[in-house]
């Protein structure tokens, strides 16, 4: 369990809200701009998900994870996904030892690269699926399981894939139920003009600066058991998931633009992390419940992997993310 004491003085909020502002201003001496990727990303820490970032290759993703686990004094592994990736490159594998005092020999499990508290899975979609499975069930399950023993991964457990969507040949795409897995999906865009030539200018000028931890991990798991705590009104609720409903083609509720162009609709568990990407939203600005408007703010990387678009809508170049704007404005806060 985590140690309250970073809650016990002041307001929770405001001690969340103050170490966001730190946090911040710590990954901003590293990475220049992405100021709404870098919110996404610390939301779906504090819910407690998973995150898929989706990108060309040379926007510092990898960059961009390692200083937020510097800043958050958290351990931090990459794995690079290749085809000949092994589940036993990820997980751990058991090793053959001899106790030089008995002469006994035994297996001892020597753990691998997801016994981190942040994980970088590196283009995901270059492994075969059942490197992916290994991946896809420590994050459910959150152990490992080797040998008939049980392993747990110490809280906070974060894994953020990467896919490269540019370069197809010789992927393995993850299925739409594994895709379920992930909180959010995001999509990391090319900087602007200024902020390219903020980039080179640091970058070319000398060593990066030092990145001081600004949230213990103690600190952490107490502001994830707070988002947990936060209440929701009714109303808010009910709003997420109509909105969710509103996606499955046949639903008494859908748009006709649905119907048409979408094959499946996302399941309950967007309309939970909808909820949970809400909570603390309003957290992070020092509110004590979300609002509809949080849940709308994070409808497209919710449901972007969550809804399967149909022939017509390929036929018609109709992609998800317009889907969901378009039932959003169908759906108005009021």
């Amino acid at each position: 369990m985590p140690a309250p004491s970073a809650l016990r003085t002041g307001d929770p909020l405001e001690t969340l809200h103050e170490a966001y502002v730190r946090l911040r201003r710590e990954i901003s001496k590293v990475i220049v701009g992405q100021e709404a990727i870098i919110e996404q990303l610390v939301v779906c820490l504090l819910a407690r998900g998973h995150a898929l970032l989706i990108g060309v290759p040379g926007l510092a993703k990898t960059l961009l994870v390692r200083t937020l686990a510097q800043a958050l004094d958290l351990k931090f592994s990459r794995i690079q996904f290749t085809p000949d990736l092994m589940p036993s490159d990820i997980t751990g594998t058991e090793i053959l030892e001899e106790d030089r005092t008995t002469g006994q020999r035994i297996f001892r499990f020597v753990k691998g690269p997801i016994f981190a508290h942040i994980v970088l899975a590196d283009e995901i979609n270059r492994t075969p699926p059942k490197t992916q499975a290994a991946l896809l069930e420590a994050m459910q399950e959150q152990h490992v399981t080797a040998a008939g023993q049980t392993f747990p991964l110490e809280p906070p457990f974060f894994v953020l894939a990467t896919q490269n969507p540019i370069e197809q040949e010789g992927t393995y795409p993850l299925p739409e139920a594994q895709l379920d897995r992930f909180m959010l999906n995001l999509w990391l865009d090319y900087p602007s003009f200024e902020e390219e030539v903020a980039v080179v200018r640091n970058t070319t000028s000398g060593p990066l600066p030092t990145v001081t931890p600004v949230i213990s991990r103690e600190e952490l798991l107490a502001f994830q058991d707070l988002i947990r705590r936060l209440p929701v009104a009714d109303h808010v609720i009910e709003y997420a998931v109509r909105l969710v409903t509103r996606t499955r083609p046949g639903h008494p509720e859908a748009p006709d633009f649905i119907n048409t162009y979408l094959s499946y609709g996302a399941g309950p568990r967007a309309s939970q992390y909808l909820i949970l990407g809400a909570k603390a939203l309003a957290a992070l600005e020092g509110r004590a419940t979300p609002l509809i408007s949080d849940v709308r703010r994070l409808a497209v990387p919710v449901l972007r992997h969550r809804v399967v678009t149909s022939f017509q809508a390929d036929a018609d170049g109709v992609s998800a993310v317009e889907l969901i704007e378009r039932l959003l404005e169908t759906l108005p806060e009021a």
